[in-house]
């Protein structure tokens, strides 16, 4: 999409006292990103055809970058809504026990794309991985994946802990990262087949997550998607790769570091 004009999609500028600063422990940037990765289903705004907001629920993967990934039938109204207008906004939220706001929420705002399944394996791969229930309708000729072009976003963290983003806070960068993303397919399934031990070490050891079958759904160059079932997680790295000998010896060490935890 072309650079926005003036302030950002989204974003409320002046509305914050400029004396209210956030809790020094809030990483907007992190959370926002850790929201995106793992959160399966949010709500979808498209612009309906009669001016108003149209708001649906949707399944939502990522792309390598971030770019959050849907799959949707062209009789849906929201599809309807996409094709004359590709702008809308997705809503991801946490969820969890008491009040629904306490909980961390995040709005991405940009411009949804078509993207033939067939032709761009890619998105197609990701999104199954992360929804494998969808490979029962996601061959039928009315759905199609649309892959979002974000333009910004916003984080409600729960009390005084929001922040405007740029999509650049929110997306990983890919830049120098060519050999790592030609490898990335790859990699998942050779985790999940040989190193399925490790996988689950991830899982348990580094994240604290109950014991099972934990799988690879995705890597980037900033961390690993799992899921098990419904759940899903997210193993930040801690530093950026952007190779496959790097991402190798990165997880190699990341299984060792999950062995001596215990």
């Amino acid at each position: 999409m072309p650079p926005v004009e003036g302030p950002l999609p989204g974003s409320m500028p002046g509305r914050i006292p400029e004396s209210a600063r956030p809790p020094q422990d809030f990483d907007p940037a992190g959370l926002a990103k850790r929201l995106l990765r793992v959160t399966r289903a949010g709500t979808l705004a498209t612009l309906d055809r009669s001016g108003y907001p149209f708001g649906s629920l949707v399944n939502a993967a990522t792309d390598l970058d971030g770019s959050p990934i849907i799959l949707v039938s062209r009789l849906a109204t929201h599809t309807a809504n996409l094709e004359r207008d590709g702008r809308a906004s997705l809503l991801l939220a946490a969820g969890g026990k008491g009040d629904p706001l306490a909980h961390p929420r995040l709005t991405l705002l940009g411009e949804f794309i078509r993207h033939d399944g067939d032709s761009d394996a890619r998105l197609r791969r990701r999104f199954l991985a992360r929804h494998p229930k969808s490979e029962l309708y996601a061959g039928f000729a009315d759905f199609a994946f649309w892959r979002m072009s974000v333009v910004s976003a916003h984080l409600n963290g729960g009390f005084a802990r929001a922040a405007d983003l740029t999509a650049q806070d929110v997306l990983t960068d890919l830049a120098g990262a060519d050999e790592l993303v030609a490898a990335e397919e790859g990699a998942v399934a050779h985790m999940n087949a040989d190193h399925a031990d490790a996988v689950t070490l991830y899982a348990t050891r580094l994240l604290g997550a109950a014991d099972g079958d934990w799988r690879v759904t995705g890597m980037d160059p900033e961390g690993l998607d799992l899921a098990l079932g419904d759940a899903t997680l997210r193993l930040p790295f801690p530093h950026r790769i952007a190779d496959a000998a790097g991402l190798r010896s990165l997880l190699k060490d990341l299984a060792e570091r999950a062995r001596a935890t215990g």
